[in-house]
């Protein structure tokens, strides 16, 4: 696995060992506040050198078939970190590696499976990677990607054509990553 730093911060430290131990840690918060949970997701939101966010279109004959997300994936048992997990789902959707772990989003971010059967918590992340100017996307998982700019989420529009996203939880988050990132710009 590809070496990234991260920045010292409570909130990436605790995510930086294995799921089983986040999910233990936090154990007592989730289940005051969510039903019994299933296992962890992770989101990373990269921007390019432009401003703009990386956004990927699921594909046609998958789950919310069409629909636009930040990078992201489940955290698998063989994943050392959290941290880990999402360094890997990012390389492997978009072709990226992450150099850089900046911030971690506040919050918990509860979602259910397709039937509701199972629920998980996203951990998303806001990253630096090695290089933004080729993404390559895994044909299973999704057909395209865009680079958005904060209009662009809030409008879900990209050049006059739809770009309509995979939930409000996502919008949310996505919209959220232009704040973190002005926040980060103004403190450096």
């Amino acid at each position: 696995m590809t070496s990234f730093t991260v920045d010292d911060i409570p909130s990436l430290t605790e995510c930086n060992v294995p799921a089983r131990t986040w999910l233990s840690e936090n154990n007592t918060q989730l289940r005051q506040q969510h039903p019994p949970i299933s296992g962890l997701a992770t989101s990373t939101f990269v921007f390019n050198p432009s401003g703009r966010v990386l956004v990927l279109q699921r594909a046609s004959d998958d789950s919310m078939p069409n629909l636009w997300e930040a990078p992201g994936g489940a955290v698998d048992e063989q994943d050392v970190t959290v941290l880990q997990a999402a360094a890997r789902e990012l390389r492997e959707e978009s072709g990226l590696v992450v150099s850089r772990f900046r911030r971690r989003f506040p919050g918990l971010h509860v979602f259910p499976n397709r039937n509701r059967s199972r629920f998980f918590v996203r951990l998303a992340f806001l990253v630096d990677v090695e290089s933004c100017l080729v993404v390559g996307l895994d044909p299973k998982e999704h057909q395209a990607f865009a680079w958005a700019s904060e209009e662009d989420v809030r409008s879900e529009t990209l050049d006059g054509r739809p770009l309509p996203i995979t939930g409000d939880e996502m919008k949310g988050l996505l919209l959220e990553s232009f704040r973190l990132r002005r926040e980060l710009d103004a403190s450096s």
